[in-house]
């Protein structure tokens, strides 16, 4: 791996949506990268929510929904790829205190950064008895980039990017995710030109 790329991995950031990005499911998005390096990259939107909350997705997987806290949480839209199955993006959760690299569940991605993203529904059927993760976004789809992609999108000024702040995801609300992640760069909407190349 070129030393210049260690320089450049966006894993555990937020891609943020210029204006002049007018793309359906892009515009105003805010992306989480779960996973970025010289092949591409593939990471969640945060703040487009789809038509159901969970509770209706978990009587879609015929589970039931013992947190009350999430049962009217959107799902989100993760992006256009395989958008019939799911991704939970999720905070930590160890088998083993002593070995931190090891996910409780089946089929994980541990992010550098404290962040878990699960495919395998052994996650939901933890949620559906009110185990589980405490912090979850489920989405639906996943957004991937292949090699050198991304890097130009960001080079022809679609993306601003920043590290990416665990509140923005679990505790703003949907219609502010995108200008908290923009104050994270300490810049506001009103700043940022829609022509591309004049922010």
């Amino acid at each position: 791996m070129p030393a210049d790329f260690a320089l450049t991995n966006l894993t555990n950031h937020f891609l943020i949506a210029m204006p002049g990005l007018q793309d359906e499911i892009f515009s105003r998005s805010v992306v989480y990268v779960c996973e970025h390096s010289q092949r591409g990259a593939l990471g969640l939107v945060i703040n487009k929510p789809c038509d159901i909350d969970m509770k209706r997705l978990f009587e879609k997987v015929e589970l039931p929904m013992c947190r009350a806290d999430l049962s009217n949480t959107p799902v989100f839209l993760g992006g256009p790829v395989q958008t019939e199955r799911g991704f939970v993006l999720h905070e930590a959760t160890f088998a083993d205190a002593d070995k931190p690299a090891e996910s409780v569940y089946a089929s994980t991605m541990v992010i550098p950064g404290g962040l878990e993203m699960t495919t395998s529904k052994d996650v939901l059927e933890a949620i559906s008895i009110g185990a589980g993760p405490r912090k979850v976004l489920v989405s639906l789809g996943y957004a991937a980039w292949g090699e050198g992609q991304l890097e130009s999108e960001i080079s022809e000024n679609s993306w601003l990017t920043v590290a990416a702040n665990n509140s923005v995801i679990f505790d703003t609300p949907v219609a502010q995710r995108y200008e908290q992640a923009l104050l994270l760069l300490g810049l506001e909407l009103w700043m940022l030109s829609p022509d591309a190349g004049h922010a």
